[in-house]
């Protein structure tokens, strides 16, 4: 099992507030579209409550600690350790968050796709955890200014888990 974290966050690593996104990039969903589609995607249940619905083409797997909790076609998780031992091992893991399920989710990723929007967040209160470039290698950057669709510059990061022991 390959498990990819995928995410928006501002350079302070704002993802959100008040369980909502803070920017609106439209290129970032149509990247995340083209990623996640056909994939299990693991999330907490605040997360899975701020979707519009279900995303289509994807098998979602929600965690809450709420042992009574139900969503139609959904698979329900208890712990992290539970949603990764419902998805298919030998397949990408796409993890969409919150702060919470990112920070428990990073030492057991492969791979982190990041929108890094450029510009910083006061006012969040979901964060992405710190990215520590000793154990990760930014493999991957394309840089998409800001234009009449998107109201801020970004910038589509890869990283990839180092494998070898750092000199």
């Amino acid at each position: 099992m390959t498990i990819t974290l995928i995410a928006a966050a501002a350079e302070n690593n704002a993802l959100g507030k008040d369980n909502q996104m803070i920017w609106h990039l439209p290129d970032d969903f149509k990247r995340f579209k083209q990623l996640t589609s056909g994939h299990y995607i693991i999330m907490g249940r605040k997360t899975f409550d701020s979707l519009p619905g279900m995303l289509p083409n994807r098998t979602h797997v929600i965690i809450t600690r709420q042992q009574d909790y139900t969503a139609e076609n959904c698979i329900i998780a208890n712990s992290l350790e539970e949603a990764l031992k419902a998805c298919p091992q030998d397949e990408e893991v796409f993890i969409i968050g919150g702060g919470e399920i990112y920070k428990q989710s990073l030492p057991f990723a492969d791979k982190i796709e990041l929108t890094r929007v450029h510009g910083t967040s006061p006012e969040a209160d979901a964060f992405f955890p710190e990215i520590d470039l000793n154990k990760w290698e930014l493999t991957e950057k394309v840089y998409h200014p800001k234009d009449e669709k998107h109201k801020f510059d970004f910038t589509f990061e890869t990283f990839v888990k180092n494998t070898g022991e750092n000199e």
